[in-house]
């Protein structure tokens, strides 16, 4: 800190965090040295102000049909800035002009399930999340890509054959499915 004239009895303390609260000490010093420090104020929160910082990690995708599922980093408390905190999700499907918003309530929430049946599976969405409290909204994330919920393949594979190894084995082969909207990620096969 700055030091101030002996003959000033009051100062403005600056760039303090919104909603936190601090005490002060004050310290008298002159040519010779510095003494013994005041003892501390009385607690002191500064007023409530917009959150102005971001979730990060935006991501999210799984869930099931018809499902949009959005997760994020939670914003600490010392950055929440006020009561009344919780967190705006924007979403639109990946070419869309129209932004749909909801709110989450919820100090701790870091996901968010958006449900609509018009949902096709494995659908690219163009997602935000921002902040609020009882002062204002606050700042937005950048925008991510999230995918819907898949469902399941919708296409059975082909070219199944069969060859006899043995008298106890037989080997089955089939041309895999490749990635499409229907199929979705294929994790596996049952024979």
């Amino acid at each position: 800190p700055e030091v101030i004239n002996g003959r000033t009895h009051k100062a403005t303390v600056v760039d303090l965090s919104p909603w936190v609260e601090y005490e002060f000490r004050v310290v008298a010093s002159n040519s010779v040295g510095i003494g013994e420090p005041s003892r501390p104020s009385a607690l002191l929160k500064t007023k409530a102000a917009v959150p102005v910082v971001a979730p990060t990690n935006i991501s999210g995708g799984g869930g099931s049909r018809s499902e949009l599922v959005i997760t994020w980093e939670p914003v600490s408390e010392e950055l929440q800035n006020g009561e009344g905190f919780g967190y705006i999700i924007m979403l639109r499907p990946l070419g869309s002009a129209t932004w749909t918003k909801a709110a989450v309530a919820s100090v701790e929430s870091s996901k968010y399930v958006y449900r609509n049946e018009s949902i096709t599976p494995l659908s690219p969405f163009e997602v935000k999340v921002g902040v609020y409290n009882n002062e204002g909204e606050g700042t937005l994330s950048s925008i991510s890509i999230i995918y819907s919920g898949e469902d399941e393949p919708q296409i059975a594979p082909v070219g199944v054959s069969a060859l006899s190894v043995s008298a106890a084995e037989v080997e089955v082969s089939w041309q895999p499915l490749a990635w499409n909207r229907h199929t979705g990620r294929v994790l596996g096969y049952e024979v």
